[in-house]
């Protein structure tokens, strides 16, 4: 048969253009016009959920609402829309003391009850396959597999968020993403739609001092805060309520790397926080975080100059203490991420009876958000029965049947109220430990409102900026001039400064010097208060689980593996890094296995280094120019760096902050103990680089 003209018929009309004009017919341009809905409905709110008065809850018929938020959940698929890049661990917690007269949540009753856990830590922005080091906020979540049922803390290593409104979550979450036309840039804040959004929505300022510091820039997941970011309720068996917020403090302390350290880290090891968290568990150092509560009297609900439900605000912990109640131990590392890391599944509204929600806006949002987003991401309304998310609570209700069930019920009732099952599954009363809600009187006109008491969108902004050392201000000011200088249209760089100068002039004015744009005219701050709290500074320094980089060659000298020993004794983890791999030979016949040659090793994967003595050793290292690049970029970041007798010729200064030396046969246990302390301060700021 012959098919020569077989298509002769068809009308043929493909050209360069084809593609063009059909994809023309969908093409919408936004500029210039009226919002609506998905319908088409031209809507008159977009910033404020429908709430019953203006500091009551969010109530379940604002339609554009959930319409925005659910649109919102299924953008992604099928990673996670933030919190894409995460890494996760099994632990387990326990009390330090009942916390019976404030919650009847029965794992915070006896110190003698351990509950298992998994924490999921994570960054925001990033897509699955960015780097850990970005500039970036990081997730904290923490599942309580308790007897009463799965207890979700859903949080960040920040205590504030950008947007004060759940209905303004989407809107954030957009802008900090990379930007639709040309999906650039990846995993960064540094780009105009970002500080687009905060120049035109200025309750982000405080977060965004935040997110400039180095709290964004965490050394280890084993070395940074959590924090619940809301304002929950304690309520105990009389039903009387407190107003708590929720903290893990790191037994570590709370340390970060610096800036250029973590960009060179995104491409010498983009795994960096994760690998350092699977290593710690593997070695044994189990990562440790104290947990703490804040709380207040329903009394006390407006004695402050801030309103307690606002999620852009901090409880200030010199108004309102921390107690430290507990003890969290991260001990197992997974045995599949993607069965466990990737699947498991967090939900603010995953509650236990003693711990209930408040009226916050951007909590309200979310207590719909998470189970919606799940649908998509997981399959079905059955993603609690995948084993990482199955409570070890016995489950028994009428729901069935769904995408990937897996539970087989028998019987023939699948409802409540029944006869044929005798009324069961039924629920339980209160005083027999089923949940009930806090009884909390509301009242109202139905309003799309924020209440005034949300509207100081500067004060804190400028008590975190009082609160930072010289150093800290300066890294919050490079930042701001950095990220800003990724912003291409000269207007928003000048809105930021302009924005800023509420918060404090010095800060704005400082900023601009790098930018080019106009300084602020005024003078002052908004404030003039501090809390100590805040600046990382202030907290724990231990050598702990630091890990040294042990520069050395054949011929090393004798004091070095007593050196070695000792800082293994104090805890801290040492690497032999030298030209080749294999064993190195000292002095005196002594071998030391190498971890790592000069070509897979740098000193941004490293706390401190130790150079070794011995003529030979500095002079086979000397066969490498990295070996001085490596020691003078862990000078440049302010690391300890030590060295044995003839190791001093290797290093940038003979003397210094951070720095320490020792002659050959001097008291080695003297030289180490010295060093061991320049490691606990992790690092040596007022060094001249």
């Amino acid at each position: 048969m012959d098919n020569s003209n077989s298509n002769s018929n068809v009308n043929n009309s493909n050209n360069k253009t084809s593609k063009d004009q059909q994809l023309e017919q969908f093409t919408v341009d936004n500029d210039g016009k009226s919002l609506t809905t998905n319908q088409g409905l031209t809507v008159s709110e977009d910033e404020h959920s429908l709430k019953a008065g203006e500091r009551g809850p969010t109530l379940m018929e604002d339609f554009h609402f959930r319409e925005k938020m659910t649109h919102f959940d299924h953008e992604r698929i099928p990673e996670r829309i933030v919190h894409a890049r995460g890494f996760g661990a099994h632990g387990y917690f326990q009390l330090y003391e009942s916390m019976k007269d404030y919650t009847k949540a029965k794992f915070l009753q006896d110190p003698s009850v351990v509950t298992p856990v998994f924490v999921r830590f994570s960054t925001v922005a990033g897509s699955r396959g960015s780097a850990d080091t970005v500039r970036d906020v990081r997730g904290f979540a923490t599942k309580f597999y308790t007897e009463e049922g799965n207890y979700d803390l859903v949080g960040n290593n920040m205590p504030v968020f950008f947007v004060q409104d759940a209905m303004k979550f989407p809107d954030f979450v957009h802008a900090v993403k990379p930007e639709p036309h040309n999906e650039i840039p990846q995993a960064q804040s540094a780009h105009d739609t970002f500080w687009d959004f905060v120049a035109n929505n200025t309750e982000s300022a405080h977060m965004v001092m935040w997110a400039m510091s180095d709290r964004s820039l965490p050394r280890s997941f084993r070395m940074m805060e959590g924090f619940g970011v809301h304002t929950f309720r304690f309520v105990n068996e009389e039903g009387k309520a407190h107003f708590v917020k929720f903290h893990w403090k790191p037994v570590l302390g709370t340390h970060s790397l610096v800036w250029d350290e973590t960009q060179k880290l995104a491409g010498k090891d983009p795994d960096f926080n994760r690998r350092d968290l699977w290593d710690a568990i593997d070695t044994g150092n189990y990562p440790e975080f104290e947990f703490g509560v804040q709380m207040i009297g329903e009394d006390e609900e407006f004695n402050f100059d801030f309103d307690i439900l606002d999620p852009t605000k901090i409880w200030p912990e010199e108004i309102i203490p921390v107690r430290i109640i507990g003890k969290m131990t991260l001990n197992r590392n997974t045995d599949n991420f993607f069965a466990e890391t990737e699947q498991i599944a967090f939900h603010p509204g995953h509650v236990v009876p003693g711990i209930d929600f408040t009226n916050d806006p951007l909590l309200q949002g979310r207590l719909f958000s998470y189970t919606d987003t799940q649908l998509s991401r997981l399959g079905g309304p059955n993603f609690h029965e995948i084993p990482i998310n199955r409570p070890i609570a016995p489950v028994h209700n009428n729901q069935r049947d769904g995408m990937h069930r897996m539970t087989i019920n028998k019987g023939p009732v699948s409802y409540h109220k029944n006869g044929i099952a005798g009324n069961t599954p039924k629920p339980v009363p209160a005083e027999r430990g089923g949940y009930e809600h806090y009884t909390e009187k509301v009242e109202g006109r139905k309003v799309q409102a924020r209440s005034d008491s949300f509207k100081d969108h500067f004060s804190q902004a400028a008590l975190f900026w009082n609160s930072m050392s010289e150093v800290e201000k300066q890294h919050i000011v490079s930042a701001f001039q950095f990220e800003l200088g990724k912003v291409q249209r000269k207007e928003i760089r000048q809105q930021i400064v302009d924005l800023f100068a509420n918060v404090d002039s010095e800060l704005a004015t400082r900023i601009s010097e790098g930018l080019g744009t106009i300084p602020p005219q005024t003078s002052g701050s908004a404030s003039k208060d501090s809390s100590p709290a805040l600046s990382m500074m202030n907290t724990v320094k231990l050598p702990l689980t630091r890990k040294v980089a042990v520069l050395a060659g054949n011929g090393f000298t004798d004091e070095l593996p007593f050196v070695l020993a000792q800082l293994q004794q104090a805890g801290i983890i040492t690497e032999v890094v030298s030209p080749k791999l294999g064993v190195i030979t000292g002095k005196s016949g002594g071998e030391l296995e190498v971890k790592h040659s000069l070509l897979g090793a740098d000193s941004v994967l490293f706390d401190a280094v130790l150079v070794a003595g011995g003529a030979l050793s500095v002079s086979e290292l000397l066969t490498e120019q990295k070996v001085l690049d490596f020691i003078k970029e862990a000078y440049q970041h302010f690391k300890p760096i030590a060295a044995i007798a003839e190791g001093m010729n290797l290093l940038p200064v003979a003397s210094g902050e951070g720095i320490v030396v020792a002659q050959e046969n001097e008291d080695s246990k003297l030289f180490g103990q010295a060093f061991i302390d320049a490691i606990a301060a992790h690092r040596h700021w007022s060094r001249t680089i």
